[in-house]
């Protein structure tokens, strides 16, 4: 590629503050060309899949405020590593409409966009938005590996307080849509609340080869300095494999804005300490973070956490492996290290 500008197919400039501070991280993404960047900030804002589960709207507004959380939250130099770069693709354009044509046209778009990401050899990073929209992201993530020849199977291990295993269109559905799709498993989930997720959905769920992780085992594998392996993660050998953050699996202390509240949730510095640990797994292929609804966020503190977990996977991405699509794919895309900054 040349020194133009990359454009992600469906996607628009990303919402950020007028000034940053030199001296924080959020001042050093860059929003325009990718070379030398290794991660992909792709932001999600769509609800619509919420509404029509009946949740509260207000995710649509998450990516601008994670952005906002993130330019005055993280140093550009800390003290005893460096960031890896990384290029905001901008945020993909939901289609218009309040029906399930239209989500199902916004998560075509968002599965064209993340595929576009991988094939440029980044490692993609979603914020949204409303979590079915993690459906589309993983899929465009799994179709652009399998260009590479490296999609023929697909794990996954994710934070939620639901399954989400739902057959309705909406939110609730995007793991039972991944399974039955792109026959993605083993899916592992951790922080799982039992009075919100019916026996019929964790029936459906362990089927299919799922597993529950108990907080005994997350907070064990935490104070062994997270996972070592994906094996600890339940994932098999050499199997690429996705990780999603439903920001309800966390404490409702912690985390008020979201699309349903968690009396009963997980420590941010649980969640942090065990993603840094997966992002430094050879294998993951993307991440994502969802249901970030600031208006039910009091004093932002909900972006500001999302924003601080953004941060620790970049820090445990920052040790691993330089190889295209998080180490998966094998071989650089096409171009991808012709693209230049000014």
């Amino acid at each position: 590629m040349s020194d133009a500008a990359v454009k992600i197919p469906h996607c628009e400039p990303g919402e950020w503050p007028a000034s940053i501070p030199q001296d924080r991280f959020a001042a050093h993404i860059h929003r325009a060309l990718v070379t030398e960047c290794r991660v992909a900030l792709l932001g999600l804002p769509d609800d619509l899949g919420v509404r029509l589960n009946n949740g509260r709207p207000g995710a649509r507004e998450g990516p601008a405020s994670f952005r906002a959380a993130l330019a005055k939250y993280g140093v550009a130099a800390p003290d005893g590593w460096d960031w890896p770069r990384v290029f905001d693709a901008g945020d993909v354009r939901p289609a218009r409409g309040d029906g399930e044509e239209a989500l199902h046209e916004t998560h075509r778009r968002v599965s064209e966009a993340a595929r576009a990401l991988v094939e440029l050899g980044l490692f993609p990073i979603a914020v949204g938005g409303g979590h079915d929209l993690t459906f589309a992201f993983v899929r465009g993530v799994w179709e652009g590996l399998r260009a590479f020849g490296r999609g023929s199977s697909l794990a996954g291990f994710y934070f939620d307080a639901h399954l989400d295993v739902r057959e309705t269109v909406g939110s609730g559905m995007p793991f039972r849509g991944l399974i039955e799709e792109c026959g993605a498993g083993p899916l592992n989930v951790v922080g799982l609340n039992p009075f919100a997720n019916a026996r019929e959905h964790c029936q459906y769920f362990r089927a299919r080869g799922g597993a529950i992780v108990g907080r005994d085992a997350l907070h064990a594998m935490v104070q062994r300095g997270g996972p070592a392996t994906g094996r600890d993660l339940g994932i098999p050998d050499n199997t690429p494999f996705f990780c999603s953050v439903d920001l309800d699996v966390i404490d409702a202390s912690a985390a008020p804005g979201v699309s349903a509240l968690n009396p009963d949730g997980l420590a941010v510095g649980a969640v942090g300490a065990a993603l840094r640990g997966i992002c430094r797994q050879p294998n993951l292929c993307c991440l994502d973070f969802m249901e970030l609804s600031p208006p039910h966020d009091e004093q932002a503190r909900t972006a500001r956490a999302a924003a601080h977990l953004f941060l620790e996977a970049l820090r445990g991405f920052q040790t691993r492996g330089t190889s295209a699509a998080g180490g998966v794919a094998g071989r650089a895309a096409p171009g991808a290290s012709d693209v230049h900054h000014p």
